[in-house]
């Protein structure tokens, strides 16, 4: 199935590991110019190497989203040097948890700089430019946006209140913006994985075996068998569904929010 990817500009923030990285390399292998951001340098470094090893190259770029001015910054030298973007995949940024008697007027505030403002500050920038593309004609297909947000803005857990709250917000944000965007043939969707085998959700296993008192391997599978189909995602088939969205495929999908839990939520 061709895509229409080769050749698209891709813009994936934390693309340097987790899913933000199996994207990256999901977008190159359809022949997308990819240009991935993080903030930490030594990820960057390995992301990079790693996927030269395999032939694919990648424009890479260090770069703290919290700052606005940031996001524009990356934005400016991503279009000055690979070209105008088509895709944003938005991955940058993870929300501590917290005990809820622990929860006060700062870590709500941290929690939505890690979380909220990561994604809206590259976004915002990104569809303001493609908006202007559009007035203008400049012709070529509108360009799309897809933030991988998480269930947690959908079910409330005790311990993510504040990540669910700015998951929640960047799900409303998805669907307003989808929403106006549209007069531009501009869409954005969203995917709301649940838990997926990255170094994140190691390492909250690992805190929950000794929490348990089991065997790390244990802890893997008790937590996998609460799920429907009977484990966790991978990041590659969150990667797979960031493609299709993203493609001309689904030209007619926007304001959507994809669930990948694995059946553990039954909402509507």
């Amino acid at each position: 199935m061709d895509l229409g990817l080769k050749e698209k500009v891709v813009l994936i923030t934390g693309g340097s590991k987790g899913i933000g990285f199996a994207c990256a390399r999901a977008f190159a292998l359809e022949g997308a110019k990819v240009a991935i951001v993080s903030r930490d340098p030594a990820n960057l470094a390995r992301a990079y190497e790693q996927l030269q090893e395999e032939g694919l190259h990648v424009h890479r770029t260090r770069a703290d989203l919290h700052e606005p001015h940031s996001a524009a910054d990356i934005v400016e030298e991503v279009s000055t040097a690979v070209g105008p973007i088509d895709v944003l995949v938005n991955s940058a940024g993870a929300a501590r948890r917290y005990d809820p008697e622990t929860l006060d007027a700062e870590a709500f505030r941290a929690t939505m700089e890690a979380k909220y403002f990561p994604y809206i500050y590259p976004q915002q920038e990104v569809l303001r430019r493609m908006a202007e593309r559009a007035r203008r004609g400049d012709g070529g297909e509108p360009g799309t946006v897809v933030n991988i947000i998480g269930m947690g803005g959908k079910v409330a857990s005790d311990i993510h209140i504040a990540g669910g709250a700015a998951n929640a917000a960047l799900m409303l944000a998805t669907v307003g913006l989808a929403h106006y965007y549209a007069r531009f043939g501009i869409r954005i969707n969203a995917i709301n994985p649940g838990a997926t085998l990255t170094e994140r959700v190691e390492e909250a296993v690992k805190l929950e075996a000794a929490q348990q008192g089991v065997e790390t391997a244990e802890a893997l599978a008790r937590g996998q068998a609460k799920v429907p189909l009977g484990r966790y995602a991978k990041p590659e088939e969150i990667a797979d569904v960031a493609l299709f969205l993203a493609s001309r495929r689904a030209s007619y999908v926007t304001g959507a929010i994809v669930p990948m839990d694995g059946g553990s939520t039954p909402l509507i």
